[in-house]
């Protein structure tokens, strides 16, 4: 008898973790050349001040001797692969990007479920709004927890559901009104910007991702919001001693 179905993101049409991940990997491959620009436009530029948070609270882990860094879903290269990191994504058009801005970055093409990396070899693995696009929550976990050594530090920088009501309600409205409209003119793809708010509203909440990552394996875990909660970062260590 088969489980319940795995934690996913789930688009429009598609059946399964094979057919949502190509939808993903087709849609990011679209927006891919306007894709930071828009990050910035419609997150009114708070996006890099998510992202210099995740860095800085991630500080002690990177300044380890020799610290191993790996940037998981990198996209266009804006969080760790300026620190000397790996750059793991599986959408070429994004790859691009990265590789268009950080000349000499260490990018490779690969799918997070299933890394092509060895265990135990990273000291810090960090994502930052990738996370939420897998087609295997349980699975992306499992596989950041095997390629972190003993004691080293995930990061997972998602969109999450604010606790206020009054501030959720001004947030959907924004995000199922607005940024679609904004998102779908100067993209060319409003079903990329259409996808985004649903994937938001279907993710898991803060303190059910929290419980997952420690479910994978991880210890010392915590999280915060930021931003009212539009926002959250998790954090999470793996056991001192490698099972």
């Amino acid at each position: 008898m088969s489980g319940p179905p795995a934690e996913g993101t789930a688009p429009p049409g598609a059946a399964g973790e094979e057919e949502a991940a190509r939808w993903v990997r087709g849609m990011f491959g679209r927006v891919a050349r306007r894709y930071d620009f828009l990050n910035h436009l419609l997150s009114f530029n708070l996006d890099r001040r998510w992202r210099a948070r995740t860095v800085r609270e991630l500080r002690a882990a990177l300044e380890r001797p020799g610290a191993r860094v790996l940037d998981l879903c990198c996209g266009t290269g804006d969080l760790l692969v300026t620190r000397g990191g790996l750059g793991i994504d599986f959408c070429h058009p994004m790859l691009l990007a990265a590789r268009g801005k950080r000349p000499g970055a260490a990018l490779v093409e690969a799918d997070a479920l299933a890394l092509p990396l060895a265990d135990r070899s990273f000291d810090v693995a960090a994502t930052a709004f990738g996370f939420r696009n897998l087609a295997n929550y349980e699975k992306a976990l499992r596989e950041i927890e095997r390629v972190l050594k003993p004691g080293g530090v995930a990061a997972i920088l998602e969109f999450s559901q604010p606790p206020s009501a009054l501030f959720a309600a001004l947030y959907r409205f924004y995000s199922r009104r607005i940024l679609p409209a904004v998102g779908g003119a100067l993209s060319g793809e409003r079903g990329a910007y259409e996808y985004l708010p649903e994937s938001v509203r279907k993710f898991p909440s803060a303190d059910r991702l929290a419980d997952m990552m420690r479910e994978a394996g991880f210890v010392e875990v915590r999280f915060e919001r930021l931003t009212g909660g539009i926002v959250a970062l998790h954090l999470g260590t793996t056991a001192c001693a490698a099972r």
